[in-house]
């Protein structure tokens, strides 16, 4: 018998909570830990919990708010988990004057998803990236770390084909 869900939840943010702590004592001697923890807090978890930003706030003397501010800054930073596979597509205005606007609209209408958004099935989320340093091979994408150039809808569409199976 599983206990209770309010139980599982409170488990689960007990858990976050004991391992945010561990995170952040690693890192109280650096100068300047919040993005050291917030990097260990991502590798952890996939993403930074919601229930760890009050924590660490409070182990490093800033406000929520600074915190939110600068995981909302960085791009990588994730407050949900990541699908099982990443799709990023560049947004660089060099990638856009060779077609990466189109991809990008084919992309969210072949995914169903916006960016920042993970696929129902929780295969793979859409990221815009900013220059993947392949402006004269544009567009260009970034599948689960690999860099694609020169990428249409159909070899888009092949791409996603075989992060599916």
């Amino acid at each position: 018998m599983q206990p209770p869900q309010s139980t599982q939840n409170a488990l689960a943010e007990t858990d976050i909570l004991a391992e945010t702590d561990q995170i952040v004592s690693r890192h109280m001697t650096r100068e300047g830990p919040l993005l050291p923890i917030l990097h260990d807090m991502q590798d952890s978890f996939g993403h930074i919990p919601a229930a760890a930003i009050p924590r660490i706030a409070d182990h490093l003397n800033l406000t929520r708010a600074e915190v939110h501010g600068v995981i909302s800054f960085y791009h990588d930073f994730r407050d949900q988990p990541a699908g099982r596979h990443s799709l990023k597509i560049c947004r660089s205005e060099a990638c856009q004057a060779v077609g990466g606007a189109a991809l990008s609209d084919h992309a969210k209408r072949r995914l169903g998803i916006d960016w920042h958004q993970t696929t129902e099935d929780g295969g793979i989320t859409l990221e815009p990236i900013y220059c993947l340093g392949l402006c004269a091979c544009g567009p260009a994408v970034l599948v689960d770390g690999d860099v694609v150039a020169r990428v249409d809808a159909d070899r888009l569409d092949t791409l996603i084909e075989g992060l599916s199976e």
